[in-house]
C-alpha cells in the first residue's frame, strides 16, 4: 500500500510578541515526508531563534540519512541547557512517514502527539530511552489511509490555567474535542483552526504562551496527467493520446492543438465557452472524458505565479478558499495540481510558430520553459513529478 501525506499547521503568538517561539519545518519527498515542531524555551526573538535552530538541524539531518541518535545528540550539543530551569532551550516532535506507510515518531519534551482513526483519538504506546543523557519517547507503527496525527506545543495544553481552566486544557479534554468537531470537519485546516480558535478563547485571546497546532494526514494518491503540445512526430498523436487515457485520475488538455489531437483521436467534439471569466486568460473548453482542457501558455504561466503563492505550507486558509472560488482556467488548473500528489507531464516538442513571434511575450517564448517552471514549483511542494516527452 502506497500513501502520500497532507499537512497544515498554525501557530498563535504569545499575547505581546510579534516572533513565535514555536517552529514547524516540513519536507514532502517522493520518498518519504518529514515533519519538525520545535517549542523554543521562553518566547519571542530567543525562542524564535531557537526553534528556527532546532527545526532546521533535524530536517536537514534526517534528509540526509542521519539516525535520530546523530540528529537529537547535534541538537542537544547544538542548544545549551538553561541554568535556571535545567531543562533544554527547545522541545521538538518529530513525525516521519514513508511512501509504504511505515511510521517514525520521536519526541523530547513535547504533549503526546494524538492519532485520530476512524473517527476516535488514540493515544499511542511508545517507548522512552535516553540518547545522550536525555530522555526522549520514540513510537512506530503501521499507517492507515485517513489517519491524521496531530502534534502540539504546550501553549495548546496549557491554555486557561489559573483561570477559564484550573489545570489547563488536559490532553483527554483536548482528545475529546477534536472527536467531536472530526465528525462535521472534513479537511485538516478546518480541524487545525477550530483547535487553533478553541486555544484562543481559552486564553480569553491573551495567549499566555506560544501554540502551535500541526496535523499530518495519511491519504491516497491523487494522479492527474497534463498533456500541452503537439508530439514532434505527428504519428505519434494516437499514441499519447492513448497515454493520457490510460492514465489515472484527472486529465487535462493544456493548449488548443493539443485540444485539437485528443478530439481526432478520440473522436469527441470540442465545446468551447464564450466566457471570459477573467480577461487575461483565455476561456476552457470541453471535451468527453477530459477534466479540464484549457489554453496553452497564457494559462500555464498565469498558473505558475498562482502556485507560488502556496510553496508554503502555512499559507493563509483564505487564500486557498478564494483559489477555490475562482473559474477561470488558470485557477482550475492550480487547484487540480495542488490537490494532487502524483503529476505526470506529456509533453509534445513540436514548435508552434506563434510563439517565436518577436511580438509574444519573451517569457512565453516557448512553452517548454513554462513547464519547466511549473514541476519546479511542483516540485518545492513535494509532488511526485514525472515527465515523458513526445
Amino acid at each position: 500500500m502506497e500513501v502520500r501525506t497532507e499537512l497544515y499547521w498554525e501557530s498563535t503568538n504569545k499575547f505581546g510578541e510579534e516572533l513565535c517561539g514555536d517552529k514547524v519545518e516540513a519536507v514532502q519527498s517522493p520518498e518519504e515526508t518529514i515533519m519538525v515542531m520545535a517549542d523554543g524555551l521562553g518566547s519571542g526573538v530567543k525562542a524564535n531563534i531557537l526553534s528556527t535552530l532546532t527545526t532546521k538541524i533535524a530536517l536537514t539531518m534526517l534528509r540526509e540519512g542521519s539516525s535520530i541518535e546523530e540528529t537529537v545528540k547535534t541538537i542537544m550539543a547544538t542548544l545549551p541547557i538553561c541554568k535556571i530551569r535545567k531543562i533544554a532551550y527547545s522541545t521538538f516532535t518529530i513525525i516521519r512517514v514513508d511512501l509504504q506507510g511505515n511510521c517514525y515518531i520521536v519526541e523530547y519534551g513535547n504533549p503526546p502527539v494524538m492519532l485520530l482513526r476512524d473517527g476516535k483519538v488514540l493515544r499511542l504506546e511508545g517507548t522512552t530511552r535516553e540518547i545522550d543523557g536525555k530522555e526522549v519517547k520514540e513510537y512506530r507503527l503501521r499507517v492507515q489511509r485517513d489517519d491524521v496525527f496531530i502534534a502540539m506545543s504546550d501553549g495548546v495544553v496549557h491554555a486557561g490555567v489559573g483561570g477559564i481552566l484550573n489545570l489547563g486544557w488536559q490532553w483527554e479534554n483536548i482528545a475529546q474535542y477534536i472527536e467531536k468537531i472530526s465528525k462535521v470537519e472534513t479537511t485538516i485546516a478546518s480541524l487545525v483552526k477550530l483547535l487553533s480558535e478553541a486555544t484562543m478563547n481559552f486564553y480569553l485571546d491573551m495567549p499566555g504562551d506560544d501554540a502551535t497546532i500541526v496535523a499530518l494526514k495519511i491519504i491516497s494518491p491523487q494522479f492527474v496527467t497534463v498533456f500541452a503540445g503537439p508530439p514532434q512526430n505527428p504519428d505519434d498523436d494516437e499514441k499519447v493520446v492513448n497515454h493520457l487515457i490510460e492514465k489515472p485520475g484527472k486529465k487535462i488538455v493544456c493548449g488548443g492543438t493539443a485540444a485539437q489531437i485528443v478530439a481526432r483521436v478520440l473522436d469527441r467534439e470540442i465545446k468551447t465557452s464564450t466566457n471570459f471569466v477573467d480577461p487575461t486568460i483565455p476561456p476552457i473548453a470541453w471535451i468527453k472524458g477530459i477534466d479540464l482542457v484549457t489554453e496553452g501558455v497564457l494559462t500555464l504561466d498565469r498558473t505558475c505565479k498562482i502556485l507560488t503563492r502556496f510553496i508554503d505550507t502555512d499559507v493563509q486558509y483564505s487564500e486557498l478558499r478564494q483559489l477555490q472560488q475562482q473559474k477561470d482556467g488558470a485557477s482550475r488548473l492550480a487547484m487540480f495540481l495542488l490537490n494532487a500528489t502524483d503529476i505526470t507531464f506529456l509533453l509534445g516538442k513540436a514548435i508552434n510558430p506563434a510563439h517565436q513571434n518577436p511580438g509574444f511575450p519573451k517569457n512565453l517564448s516557448i512553452k517548454l520553459n513554462i513547464v519547466k517552471e511549473l514541476v519546479d514549483i511542483l516540485d518545492k511542494m513535494g509532488k511526485h513529478i514525472e515527465i515523458v516527452y513526445y
